[in-house]
């Protein structure tokens, strides 16, 4: 009796052992029972019913990509192209991807070429090749609505490559070097009209700062020159007023008179203006003359008398 429950207790927990699963982190495992889905088991450890349960498969909940072959399409202007293309997705239902879908990854790559041949097949090389943004989001947007019924959800596509034939990328080489090299003589050609243009407003200011000090010298030569004569003549009339302050005698007035004759005299013009009362002014220069000559010999008192001769009155 007793080997009898030894032994019974030993096939219940091979039983019970055999039951045990063990679900990793970021993964869920799809139970079936007789063959049909029961339940989905969380991370951690799972107890099946053993001959009843059955663990169908364990689905990965992260995040995964597809790389999608690359493929040919013909754009709307006639050229085909090679397109490589990436898919970014992460199981949202275990069920549903496990039951409605049986190869999961094959009808997604099929999906993907399908819509990328249609979306790239409506627009020219030029669109497919510089609205890559554009191509992603339509693609992203039609996947996610397609493939949401399998229990996935699509978060982006990337276009990786977009390859046209090879004289479509010489031409398109061409055409790229002679934009370059138009670029550069239109960014030369500007350089140096801008350069011109600042030599010009350059000489233009150097002009203007020139003639403006030619003029301020002007001006301050002619104000010098006006206070100067100003000066000059100022100092005439004083000198002018002093003479008439001192009433001077005709013989000194006759006498400046000369000596500003003798200035006239002395210049470079070639007329002489001679006074009027010229025999007036030599009569008074002589007068004038024989009044000091007597009142110096006034002074010097009687001289030596010559030898032989009397002294008058004698």
């Amino acid at each position: 009796m007793a080997g009898v429950l030894i032994v019974v207790l030993i096939i219940v927990v091979l039983l019970i052992v055999a039951g045990l699963r063990i679900i990793h982190q970021a993964t869920v495992g799809i139970v079936e029972r007789l063959g049909r889905f029961h339940r989905q088991a969380p991370a951690g450890v799972a107890l099946l019913i053993p001959l009843i349960d059955r663990m169908r498969s364990v689905v990965d909940m992260r995040e995964r990509f597809i790389a999608i072959r690359p493929q040919s399409i013909i754009t709307k202007d006639n050229v085909t192209i090679q397109v490589d293309s990436v898919l970014y997705f992460q199981v949202v239902d275990p069920a549903k991807v496990t039951y409605n879908v049986a190869n999961f990854a094959g009808a997604v790559e099929m999906i993907v070429q399908t819509a990328l041949r249609a979306i790239v097949g409506a627009m020219t090389l030029n669109e497919s090749l510089s609205e890559r943004q554009r191509i992603n989001a339509r693609m992203a947007e039609q996947l996610d609505r397609e493939i949401l019924v399998w229990g996935v959800k699509v978060h982006r596509i990337e276009i990786r490559d977009i390859v046209p034939p090879q004289d479509i990328r010489d031409a398109m080489e061409k055409q790229m070097r002679a934009e370059r090299e138009r670029i550069a003589m239109v960014t030369t050609a500007d350089g140096e009209k801008q350069s011109a243009i600042l030599r010009a407003e350059g000489l233009k200011q150097a002009t203007i700062l020139e003639a403006e000090a030619h003029r301020q010298a002007a001006i301050l030569e002619a104000e010098g020159q006006a206070q100067a004569l100003l000066t000059t003549q100022k100092a005439q009339a004083d000198s002018i007023a002093m003479i008439n302050a001192s009433q001077p005698q005709p013989e000194v007035l006759s006498l400046r008179a000369m000596e500003a004759l003798r200035q006239v005299a002395d210049g470079r013009a070639t007329t002489l203006v001679v006074p009027s009362d010229l025999a007036g002014l030599v009569g008074s220069l002589a007068a004038l003359g024989l009044g000091r000559f007597q009142a110096g010999a006034e002074a010097a008192g009687p001289g030596p008398r010559p030898a032989g001769r009397p002294a008058p009155g004698a």
